[in-house]
């Protein structure tokens, strides 16, 4: 029978073996404390974190994570240790700032088998941004729980100098680094919804402004340097201006051979596919409906689909968007996180199962050896005979319980797969193949497909809302494929671009004509074959950057855009922008980082990663985080502030639930497919009609 606890109270622990289950309702991290009979920790040894996720007898989560399991084996805990606290902490990084904002943690003790001993509703908090949740404590040779909830406003910091920890504060930044490295690879997470299913959309029509014109136009007067061969040549105008017919700066300047040959030839091996038809935009002068798209004043919205008749005995079958949602676009995005969350969940449950077995059976082999009766004969090997046969039975049934929950996940994939929308859909779905430029942004796109090892089988679309909040680092340096092999650095380059472009002509493909900007930063040229779609069917703002002087170029002119956009924000002016500025969302591809850059440009970069998301400015960058290196821990920021995709699957990503390690694979092109092709070349058509 669970004890529900109330502050203060005690509880007798009757296991030695115990889990710690958490459930925050919002990212919280988990650590614990081992104190001597006073509750005095006598050093950072003695703490367990993210940081340090393992000591004798106790493992923590490595992440901040809504939910978290503690595993707990008091027979494993050093003598000298009488207390150990469970702290729960904020992690601050943009989420709230203390606990009376949040739902009321819950923690609870439970056995191996899942079976919970004591519950503890943390109630009461208000400013107070960690707590001591509950305290295991040794008396006279046995173990208890206490509920305490004693909150401090200080934070860990606080509380760890009220424990005794001389090094609380360096302790506390080492907690905070791992807490943001967990950040950083974990899956965010969507916002609640909200009661009318409201969420921002960008229907602005911007302004072509100087940052879209010429080369000539942006240049300054006075004598033009030197510039560096481009392997790019010129793309096709795109929007007016009109660059001349020679490819060259309207002043009429010779410019080196370009080996994709005059403006408008596509290089060897590059054949543009023309767009069947383009969406129109919208009538100039038509009279401006102010209603919300998505509001119905008078009536809810529309029922789901309604779920077919089950046969008797068996599950109900699946229907595409049987979610909650004012859209069908809307109901697939929570139907597939709901997806998500599931599987994460039904695995976590199933590895416990496992664990709890494996358990139970080291516990009966040890009490096999240890009875003196069965070191004779054959009673021994019996008994150890009957202790494997129980493990194998409680695996059994384990996996055949997720086996179900499998079998339900998978019949649900294989209907919700063929009926997602572009923005959501693999570039093998046949919904490319009808695609028209949307007038709205949708309010997710798929960046790639995630699954764990029990079931490599049943692929999660891994959906990331609109606008972006972080930027996306495509990770080209070297690493092991899945199966222990290792690519060749050039071929793994070479994926890493081909994941970049894919990405982008995406993000392109599902915002409306004139709605996102693309530039692209190549200094080597290295990317040009790569790049070669987005090149020559003009959807690029400008040709790739090449050089030392590209690089500056572009970087002012984002980093100006950024400025100015923030002054109009925060002064409440953001009417009186200058009137050639490009409202649109910007996304900038880096190739090649950090060659070509010097430490004015880096030190733009980061500005760029951490302050554009929230104005519109996004960043892309392909790069080896190892060929950087020698700027030391001066860029560990900015690769906390991106989030790290792989041109091969890897498994670094987590979920915001139980943390489980999910292997990401890219959203590639099929191989010999021209719909990449046909894509850009409709945007590219609608994108000259709009402006």
């Amino acid at each position: 029978m669970t004890a529900e606890l109330v502050r203060g109270q005690n509880h007798p622990l009757s296991q030695a073996r115990l889990e710690i289950r958490i459930a925050a309702g919002t990212p919280v991290l988990a650590g614990a404390t081992l104190g001597d009979e006073q509750g005095r920790v006598h050093g950072v040894e003695w703490v367990v974190h993210p940081g340090a996720p393992t000591l004798p007898g106790l493992e923590v989560s490595r992440q901040a994570a809504a939910d978290h399991r503690l595993a707990v084996d008091l027979g494993a805990v050093p003598e000298a240790v009488h207390r150990v606290h469970v702290l729960l902490a904020l992690p601050g990084a943009g989420g709230p700032a203390r606990f009376g904002a949040v739902a009321a943690p819950f923690v609870a003790v439970t056995g191996l088998d899942g079976a919970e001993l004591a519950g503890y509703t943390i109630t009461g908090l208000d400013a107070e941004s960690a707590v001591v949740a509950l305290e295991l404590y040794r008396r006279q040779g046995a173990w208890k729980v206490r509920a305490v909830g004693q909150g401090y406003a200080g934070g860990l910091a606080e509380l760890l100098t009220d424990q005794g920890l001389p090094q609380a504060h360096q302790l506390v930044h080492d907690i905070h680094e791992a807490v943001a490295r967990g950040l950083a690879r974990a899956v965010p997470m969507p916002p609640p919804l909200t009661a009318d299913g409201d969420r921002p959309r960008q229907t602005a029509t911007p302004t072509p402004g100087p940052d879209q014109g010429s080369s000539a136009a942006q240049g300054a007067p006075g004598a033009v340097p030197p510039q560096p061969l481009s392997p790019y040549g010129s793309q096709p105008p795109s929007p007016p201006p009109p660059v001349p017919p020679s490819g060259g700066p309207a002043s009429g300047t010779p410019q080196p051979t370009s080996p994709y040959g005059p403006q408008g030839t596509p290089q060897p091996g590059y054949t543009p596919v023309p767009a069947d038809t383009a969406a129109q935009p919208p009538t100039v002068g038509a009279p401006i409906d102010y209603s919300h798209p998505r509001r119905q004043d008078t009536a809810p919205p529309p029922p789901p689909p309604a779920v077919p008749p089950a046969q008797p005995g068996q599950p109900a079958r699946p229907v595409a968007g049987d979610a909650t949602g004012w859209s069908m676009e809307e109901r697939l995005y929570n139907q597939v996180w709901g997806m998500f969350e599931d599987l994460a969940r039904s695995t976590a449950a199933y590895r416990s199962a496992v664990d709890f077995a494996d358990s139970r059976l080291e516990k009966e082999l040890d009490a096999a050896l240890a009875d003196p009766r069965h070191r004779i004969g054959g009673q021994g090997d019996a008994a150890r005979e009957a202790a494997r046969a129980k493990q194998a039975q409680l695996v059994e049934q384990a996996r055949a319980a997720y086996d179900r929950d499998l079998g339900q996940l998978t019949a649900e994939s294989e209907v919700v797969e063929p009926a997602l929308p572009p923005a959501y859909a693999r570039w093998d779905n046949p919904v490319w193949h009808g695609y028209r430029v949307p007038f709205e942004v949708p309010m997710a796109v798929r960046l790639g497909d995630l699954h764990l090892p029990e079931c490599a089988e049943l692929r999660i679309p891994m959906l990331v809302r609109l606008p972006l909040e972080r930027g996306l680092w495509i990770d080209s340096g070297a690493a092991g494929s899945l199966d222990g092999s290792f690519l060749d650095p050039h071929e793994l380059h070479r994926l890493a671009m081909d994941t970049a472009v894919a990405l982008a002509a995406r993000l392109l493909a599902v915002h409306p004509a004139g709605d996102y900007t693309l530039h692209v930063i190549d200094p080597a040229g290295s990317g040009a074959q790569a790049l070669a779609p987005l090149v020559w069917s003009g959807v690029l703002a400008a040709p790739p950057a090449i050089g030392a002087a590209g690089v500056a170029d572009v970087l002012a002119r984002l980093t100006q855009r950024v400025d100015l956009v923030q002054m109009a924000v925060r002064g409440g002016a953001a009417d009186s922008l200058p009137p050639g500025l490009d409202t649109s969302e910007h996304l900038l591809i880096v190739n090649d980082f950090p060659h070509g850059f010097d430490d004015r440009a880096v030190t733009q970069l980061r500005y760029l990663a951490d302050e554009g998301p929230a104005v519109g400015v996004h960043l892309m960058m392909v790069a080896d985080r190892e060929e950087a290196s020698g700027y030391g821990p001066l860029l560990d920021p900015l690769w906390r502030s991106l989030m790290r995709l792989t041109p091969v699957p890897d498994d670094h990503l987590a979920d915001p639930w139980v943390g489980h390690a999910w292997t990401y694979e890219p959203a590639l092109v099929p191989p010999g497919s021209q719909v990449l092709q046909q894509v850009l070349a409709q945007v590219a058509e609608a994108r000259t009609k709009y402006t």
